[in-house]
């Protein structure tokens, strides 16, 4: 849970680097509860002007998205710091495809031993 938290301390921390724990932790976690709300077919809103039907699990889980889009980016630029990449191989994931699956592989790299470019190694003392 500590992993977790460390990348939430770091919300828009974009320099350093994350260690592989903190950033799948974190990615594990927000996608479970994305999941969680989009499978809760609960309560719905009206909305008091429109007068149409907000799905309230669904704006919950947007926002909840919205809340996570800078620290998440974060945590992926220290995370491509800590294997020794620039935190501009981030915009591969533009690339439709193939370009997901390379910035996949390259986050799931081993940290580099020893200090790099981008700091310490994150668990040296």
């Amino acid at each position: 849970m500590d992993a977790y938290l460390n990348a939430w301390r770091q919300y828009a921390v974009f320099t350093g680097r994350s260690p592989r724990k903190e950033f799948w932790v974190f990615y594990l976690v927000n996608t479970l509860v994305i999941i969680a709300f989009s499978l809760y077919a609960g309560g719905t809103l009206i909305h008091p002007v429109l007068g149409i039907r907000i799905e309230a699990v669904g704006v919950i889980a947007v926002l909840f998205g919205l809340a996570v889009f800078i620290p998440t980016l974060a945590v992926i630029v220290r995370r491509l710091h800590d294997t020794g990449k620039s935190g501009w191989w981030i915009l591969l994931g533009f690339v439709p495809m193939v370009g997901s699956i390379i910035l996949l592989i390259l986050l799931a790299f081993d940290s580099e031993p020893t200090s790099n470019q981008y700091g310490p190694h994150p668990y040296s003392p």
